[in-house]
């Protein structure tokens, strides 16, 4: 029986995310991770638990998937909600000087930037036109563009 509740879990738990956790784009944000962690930690309840439990923790579930699915729906109609719970892409980087307040507070070293630079095949600051720090945790580095690529064909 365990073995049956443990692949209902799965199949549940795998529908569910795909139902309210759809979203184009590489990268979890905060948001999804935590509906991802949530869910999960529900679903090993119902698992391991005796038979009622794996109908509390279906119930969990549903529920949890349709605050999910409320607060997806408020991000889409308010910006401001969508900043409250996405966060606000932060410029790390811009015009050859450093914003040492958004570092610290984010706790990210200039080396950490200067990595994701290399990465990208950018030696050095003046190579770099921006670098920011997107709201799922990545470090974005935009190089300069060449100045005379345009000119020339």
């Amino acid at each position: 029986m365990a073995i049956l509740r443990a692949a209902f879990g799965y199949l549940f738990l795998v529908l569910i995310v795909r139902v309210v956790g759809r979203r184009p784009g590489k990268q979890l944000t905060p948001f999804e991770f935590v509906l991802i962690f949530y869910l999960g930690g529900l679903t090993l309840t119902g698992m391991v638990g005796n038979e009622a439990s794996l109908t509390n923790a279906v119930c969990q579930i549903l529920t949890i998937a349709l605050c999910h699915y409320g607060l997806s729906s408020l991000r889409f109609r308010s910006d401001t909600a969508m900043k409250l719970l996405d966060g606000v892409p932060l410029i790390l980087l811009e015009a050859r000087g450093w914003r040492t307040d958004t570092l610290s507070q984010m706790m990210i070293e200039d080396d950490d930037v200067m990595n994701v630079a290399r990465e990208q095949g950018i030696r050095d600051l003046s190579g770099i036109r921006i670098a920011v720090l997107e709201t799922y945790g990545q470090i974005n580095v935009l190089p300069k563009s060449s100045q005379n690529s345009s000119g020339d064909a």
